[in-house]
């Protein structure tokens, strides 16, 4: 199988390891195709996303890296854009300055006329926000998160949604909702709706497992069965922090896509160009 990974953080942002190092560990894991992403919320920025700043330096550096290694290995420039409206959206529009050959659409932050929070928040912290922001009532909060992924669905332009239920990162510690409840079902239902509408790529995420923070793939098992009946195309992707981390239980989500009942994975080379490749024994 060609060996892929388009969701790579850098030392741009949060992750560990410049873009010629993410590219050279690439090589040596034996990938075909890498897609760099740092986080960004452009033209804005938090402690963990690029620098307004330093936006002509990431792309620079990344599309240096590309031509230095293109007999060996394909690269491709991209952004893991938030969306916190009104205030920045993953859209080519929005950073057509920077011409990325794609983009992936997530939600992190959810801000109300109290504050904000980030679903990434540790699980002390997050719990303080939710009974800070929406008076302990997580099943708000976890409707919410659904709500503006669906927003971010139909209103921006973007290649692949990350981590579609990222909301569960903590939940085993919390305890905020079970996914067999009735109207936590419902959100995802119509969640995987909306990715269908909008076309994009659905990624299978690793990251929760390669940093310990929860041992399943994202998104749930379920979660991946309704994309699978609506024929949402899926990726893997690692989620990476640090070059070591590049495929990290890649098995596990070539297992998890298998049991959804898909045989082809989604693959980019380049902003206009998705393939697909069978899923190999």
């Amino acid at each position: 199988m060609i060996k892929t990974n388009y969701h790579t953080h850098s030392d741009f942002c949060d992750g560990k390891g410049s873009p010629d190092k993410i590219v050279e560990t690439a090589i040596a894991k034996g990938f075909s195709i890498l897609g760099i992403s740092s986080h960004s919320m452009y033209p804005f920025a938090s402690s963990w996303h690029i620098a307004p700043r330093d936006f002509s330096a990431y792309t620079n550096a990344v599309r240096e890296a590309a031509k230095k290694y293109e007999s060996q290995i394909k690269v491709l420039c991209g952004f893991e854009a938030d969306y916190v409206p009104p205030f920045t959206a993953p859209d080519f529009k929005a950073y057509a300055k920077y011409s990325p050959d794609y983009l992936i659409g997530s939600v992190h932050y959810i801000f109300t006329d109290k504050g904000r929070l980030c679903v990434d928040y540790s699980p002390d912290l997050l719990k303080t926000r939710i009974d800070e922001l929406f008076n302990g009532n997580a099943k708000e909060m976890t409707i919410r998160y659904f709500e503006l992924e669906r927003e971010m669905l139909a209103k921006c332009s973007f290649s692949i949604i990350g981590h579609a239920d990222l909301v569960r990162k903590n939940n085993a510690k919390l305890s905020m909702f079970s996914e067999k409840d009735s109207w936590y079902r419902e959100q995802i239902k119509l969640t995987a709706d909306e990715i269908k509408k909008a076309g994009v790529i659905a990624e299978i995420n690793t990251g929760a497992i390669a940093r310990g923070t929860m041992d399943d793939v994202y998104p749930s098992a379920e979660f991946l069965s309704l994309l699978k009946e609506r024929g949402v195309p899926v990726t893997i992707s690692s989620d990476s922090h640090a070059p070591e981390s590049l495929d990290t239980a890649f098995d596990r989500a070539i297992e998890a896509a298998r049991k959804a009942g898909y045989t082809e994975l989604a693959y980019l080379e380049s902003k206009d160009s998705i393939k697909f490749q069978k899923i190999q024994d």
